[in-house]
């Protein structure tokens, strides 16, 4: 066991030991200035630390012949060479002291003794060193201040390195006291316990080592039971335990950090009954539940938070008009009569979006894959727009599609077996340039047309119609598969969609060089909107008949795209993605993760749109 106030008190003992001149028990000084007569420190009591604060000079036997004397020198040079300073008789300074003692006049000695007393001092500093946090490295301290004390009482350099032994010895036993309280969960948060012995030691030296560690294993614990607390949903405590934990260490990231940690565990918290409050809605006494969870979301949420506010208009739109369900279909009057495009509703989740590295076929564009979460569902429309839903647009607004105004855009040319530009083609055309039937994809429209139709739907609804973001669309057209295709692997089942087949051929009898084996649909161009099966969410041909155009920007990859579904879009960006496979896609363009650049002005017979509106 330690005993450091003792120790103090032994070394104020031996500090005054040397200066009184009262008539007591002193060792007899020498004439030779800097050391007694004898090494020996008697100390009183009883304390098993006190043998590393005396220091019992080790006796040498010399004789006077000048040859000795020599060899003597030579043998304390090696020792102080080897740092071998005081241990035993072979020791250097009980070797000089011995000649001094035989010669006071020894000049040579003295100055190995002066030299002596450099060393051990830098050796007694060495120990200081690791002293905060290493008892051994404080008893060799001390050792070293009993034989200092004991060799040269009177130098100031040895009265500095006692006060250092004696700050040290001060520093151990508050950092113990300090960590015994911290054993005992007596922190001292609000007065006393381990934080006023710490500060205590740190007005002795500021910013000693293991003083701070004990700061921080403090702020540490008072921030556990902030985190505690904030596990058992009781954040208001956790907030008292942080504000504690931050009073600490004020210019420490740890408790900021700590309170995002929190703050993150509430709002996910917040979102967890906010989910469960909005399931229960379509349980029997669904409303009673979610207003049970409504109530503990209010208890942890700050008055005003949107999550609340959320649910609160979800329940009354319970009581009042009732909710969408998953996979309910339905349509929105227009102002102009008639209605919208048939939608369906999306159900909410969460998928990894983009193509993994072995994908066939995939490119790095597609990658770094990503976790998407949809918070909240919407609604998709059915099929892409029409040739007739886009009439009624182009007729109520006299809006000139790009194609119009410059009086052409690419399409099929049979003769060559290629997309040509052809004269007078626009949204009115099909995919050879002929008059399009109103129940076909429109074609040959730009993302500037597509988006000028979705800001017309939402005017004549009052509700809101947009593109669907890249993330919207692949999810939909994963619809909860995780395949590089929607259905899997491999060609597609029969009926399944309007791909590129082995079997497909064209009016003049062409057939593609590269295309699903064994498949055909009958098609070559575009199929009626809806002409096949559907997918698991009720969305038709997502993955074949027309690529579409979605809302976001091109970007060479998803570094840095937004965490969560929305459109990645840059102001004034030129470039926009169209994704999922037409009827004139190779195979590898099928897959669910595929897309690619446009510039936004691009017209083609491969390319359409469809909608997505938020509910």
């Amino acid at each position: 066991m330690r005993l450091p106030v003792l120790a103090t008190v032994i070394l104020i003992a031996l500090l005054g030991a040397g200066c009184r001149d009262d008539g007591g028990d002193q060792a007899p000084v020498d004439a030779v200035e800097g050391r007694v007569s004898s090494g020996s420190v008697t100390i009183s009591g009883d304390d098993s630390e006190a043998a590393s604060l005396t220091w019992s000079r080790p006796q040498v036997e010399l004789d006077g012949e000048e040859e000795t004397a020599g060899e003597v020198r030579e043998q304390a040079e090696v020792a102080l060479e080897q740092d071998r300073l005081f241990d035993d008789g072979d020791s250097a300074i009980p070797l000089y002291l011995a000649l001094l003692d035989r010669d006071a006049d020894d000049e040579e000695a003295r100055a190995g003794l002066e030299r002596s007393r450099e060393r051990v001092l830098a050796m007694g500093d060495a120990a200081l060193a690791e002293a905060g946090e290493d008892i051994v490295a404080l008893r060799e301290a001390r050792r070293v201040a009993a034989v200092a004390r004991a060799v040269w009482p009177d130098g100031d350099a040895v009265e500095g390195y006692l006060q250092r032994v004696d700050l040290a010895e001060q520093l151990w036993e508050l950092n113990r006291q300090a960590e015994q309280e911290m054993q005992a969960g007596r922190y001292g948060e609000t007065g006393g316990g381990a934080l006023a012995i710490l500060r205590r030691a740190l007005e002795l030296s500021p910013g000693q080592p293991r003083a701070m560690q004990n700061l921080a294993a403090v702020e540490s614990a008072l921030i556990r039971r902030a985190e505690d607390a904030a596990d058992e949903d009781d954040f208001e405590t956790a907030a008292r335990w942080l504000e504690h934990a931050g009073q600490i260490r004020p210019e420490s990231a740890t408790v900021p950090d700590a309170r995002a940690r929190v703050a993150r565990l509430r709002e996910g918290r917040i979102a967890r009954l906010r989910d469960q409050g909005v399931a229960a809605l379509g349980q029997f006494d669904g409303i009673a539940r979610a207003r049970e969870i409504l109530g503990d979301l209010l208890r942890i949420a700050d008055p005003g938070d949107p999550d609340a506010a959320e649910l609160r208009e979800r329940i009354d739109l319970a009581v009042h008009y009732g909710l969408f369900r998953p996979g309910q279909v339905f349509t929105d009057a227009l102002e102009t009569g008639g209605r919208g495009p048939r939608m369906v509703v999306v159900p909410h989740g969460a998928f990894t979006m983009g193509a993994p590295e072995d994908e066939d076929g995939s490119t790095d564009q597609e990658r770094p894959q990503r976790n998407i979460r949809f918070e909240r569902g919407f609604a998709m429309a059915m099929t892409e727009t029409t040739v007739g839903e886009f009439r009624r647009f182009v007729n109520a607004t006299d809006h000139q599609t790009r194609a119009s105004r410059r009086g052409f855009s690419m399409a099929w040319d049979e003769r060559s077996g290629n997309f040509v530009r052809s004269s007078n083609v626009d949204w009115r055309s099909d995919y050879a340039g002929r008059r399009a039937d109103d129940a076909m994809p429109v074609l040959h429209v730009s993302a500037e047309d597509a988006q000028a139709y979705v800001e017309w739907l939402s005017e004549q609804t009052g509700r809101r119609y947009r593109l669907p973001s890249e993330a919207e669309f692949e999810y939909v057209v994963r619809a909860g598969s995780a395949t590089p295709f929607p259905w899997g692997e491999g060609s597609p089942r029969e009926g399944s969609g309007n791909f590129t087949g082995e079997q497909d051929r064209s009016e003049g009898g062409r057939s593609w060089s590269n295309a699903f084996d064994g498949y055909g649909d009958g098609h070559w161009g575009p199929a009626s909107a809806g002409s096949f099966t559907p997918n698991a969410w009720g969305v038709h041909d997502l993955a074949g008949n027309v690529s579409e155009w979605v809302a976001d920007c091109w970007h060479d990859n998803y570094r840095r795209a937004p965490r969560d579904a929305a459109a990645w879009v840059n102001p004034g960006c030129r470039m926009f993605v169209i994704r999922g496979g037409a009827w004139a896609s190779s195979p590898d363009q099928t897959r669910s993760s595929w897309r690619a650049p446009a510039a936004r002005d691009t017209t083609n017979a491969r390319i359409g749109f469809r909608v997505v509106r938020e509910l």
